[in-house]
């Protein structure tokens, strides 16, 4: 209850503070590229209960199938997304998702569908919460898209390391979770902005 509560305060406090932001960061995506200014994109949640997730779109609009993974220096990437990238500022609206309840503030990470079936077992138990804006793994993977670019296949290597670790990094945060520990993990992602 506590939990919840802290999230639509902060949230909605987020969103009200953060407005000239969002309409700064929008009118520049719409006069640097074609497109809408939202990325929306199905994640599980808990229960595995299908959402959207919302972010600033950060790439151009190619009838290319959905690639997965991102990497450093991808070129669908626009100048303007990669500033919105580095700073972290595409995630913020995410804080609609906390608001509607699909997401909280803090909780493992959301994923697709294809990577949560292939570690199904696993996020029969991250998936009793729900998934947060950030956690320890987004702290600990801050630049994942330049680890990956260093890979041979990132597929891959996302597949076989990074969300390996990100399941393990996930249940220990079941394990540690409560208030104090969200507010560390809000200020360790903050101070790494």
């Amino acid at each position: 209850m506590l939990k919840r509560t802290f999230d639509l305060v902060a949230a909605t406090l987020g969103l009200i503070f953060l407005s000239p932001f969002f309409l700064a960061i929008a009118l520049s995506i719409k006069l640097s590229s074609r497109g809408p200014v939202f990325f929306r994109q199905e994640r599980l949640g808990r229960n595995f209960v299908p959402f959207r997730i919302f972010k600033f779109r950060t790439m151009e609009l190619r009838d290319s199938p959905d690639v997965l993974i991102t990497v450093k220096g991808d070129k669908r990437i626009t100048p303007f997304g990669q500033v919105l990238r580095q700073t972290k500022l595409d995630e913020l609206p995410q804080l609609f998702n906390v608001i509607r309840g699909d997401m909280s503030i803090v909780g493992p990470r959301p994923e697709v569908a294809e990577y949560v079936e292939r570690f199904r077992a696993d996020y029969e138990e991250i998936l009793q919460v729900r998934p947060g804006i950030t956690d320890e793994a987004s702290v600990f993977y801050r630049h994942e898209e330049a680890i990956l670019a260093e890979a041979d296949d990132p597929h891959e290597a996302y597949l076989n390391f990074v969300l390996p670790k990100k399941i393990e990094i996930a249940k220990e945060y079941l394990r540690r979770r409560g208030f104090i520990h969200d507010l560390t993990l809000i200020w360790r992602t903050l101070t790494r902005l």
